[in-house]
């Protein structure tokens, strides 16, 4: 799917054919491609000269965080945040997208629709306009940044009642879902060091037409970028010693089962060594109460009080 926008005096307006892209006044305008066919892109390229290629490098979920300049536009990718469905539950992970910048637009390629460009469709963002499109760059880049501190935050809050239940985990689809969240973390962390580099060769690169304000947004980006990293530095860490406290309990719980099932073996020992004595084929009279009156009750009663003599140290010893 292909939209074209511009703004005119703070107002986004959509435009209907990308052939209005080359009326006179034109310039300046936002080409979004969400999901684009061979056949858009191959329009694109003929219409602003844009390598097949490139137009749908974003597509592809293998390629890289870059910065390629071109002779006459400049391809930038980056990754974003994206929702997905993971056994049966919403999780994060990563797509690319891609902003290429040419001489008048800039177009803007992702293979779904993502909040972060919806926020510019309603002009929800302060100073936002198509002409200037290198701040629109950054603009875009912020919101990236901001994105992947909200996804933060919800996995957080994930991480936060999935402790609070700590002491009920008992299902390896628990585990399986803080191993989820623990490898959404090293996602982020990996796309925002790339996001970072791109960043970096942004800020390098003089080749790009730069104002103040638009160098006042960039550090603005790197700085939020960088908290980004930083958070989810710090949540794999608690999300390690999460895991690690589990192993710790998990492991506590199956000593405790083995006490105890140990205990009730010594216990259930007394009874069964005693009958297997009395059970084999020896001369009675050196067997204790073989011929007394009612010696089967003294020797069960005999059991049972050596049982409970047992069970009284087996308590005092914290094995029961």
């Amino acid at each position: 799917m292909m939209r074209i926008f511009r703004t005119e005096n703070s107002v986004v307006h959509e435009l209907k054919d990308i052939k209005e892209l080359h009326h006179p006044g034109r310039e300046g305008c936002w080409i979004e491609m969400t999901n684009p066919s061979s056949a858009e892109a191959s329009r694109i390229e003929l219409e602003l000269g844009v390598d097949h290629d490139d137009v749908m490098a974003a597509i592809d979920p293998e390629e890289k965080n870059r910065v390629d300049l071109q002779e006459d536009y400049t391809l930038i990718l980056v990754d974003i945040p994206s929702r997905e469905v993971r056994h049966s539950k919403q999780r994060y992970t990563t797509i690319p997208l891609g902003l290429i910048l040419t001489e008048n637009h800039i177009v803007t390629v992702c293979s779904e629709e993502t909040p972060i460009l919806q926020y510019f469709h309603h002009n929800a963002v302060r100073g936002f306009s198509t002409k200037k499109k290198l701040r629109f760059v950054y603009q875009i880049m912020l919101r990236v940044s901001l994105a992947y501190q909200r996804a933060l935050t919800v996995i957080d809050k994930a991480r936060t009642e999935f402790e609070e239940n700590i002491e009920k985990i008992t299902e390896e689809a628990d585990l399986i879902s803080l191993h989820e969240l623990e490898s959404t973390l090293v996602y982020f962390a990996t796309s925002l060091r790339g996001n970072a580099n791109v960043l970096n060769k942004l800020a390098r690169y003089g080749q790009l037409q730069q104002y103040p304000e638009d160098r006042e947004l960039l550090d603005d980006v790197i700085i939020e970028n960088q908290q980004a990293i930083e958070m989810t530095q710090i949540y794999r860490d608690i999300i390690d010693g999460t895991r690690q406290l589990i192993s710790t309990l998990m492991d506590n719980r199956l000593n405790e089962v083995m006490k105890r099932l140990t205990s009730i073996t010594l216990i259930l020992a007394v009874p069964t060594m005693i009958s297997g004595m009395y059970g084999m084929n020896v001369d009675t009279r050196w067997m204790p109460f073989a011929n007394t009156f009612q010696g089967f009750w003294i020797i069960g009663a005999i059991i049972i009080v050596i049982c409970i003599i047992l069970l009284w140290i087996l308590k005092r010893m914290k094995m029961l």
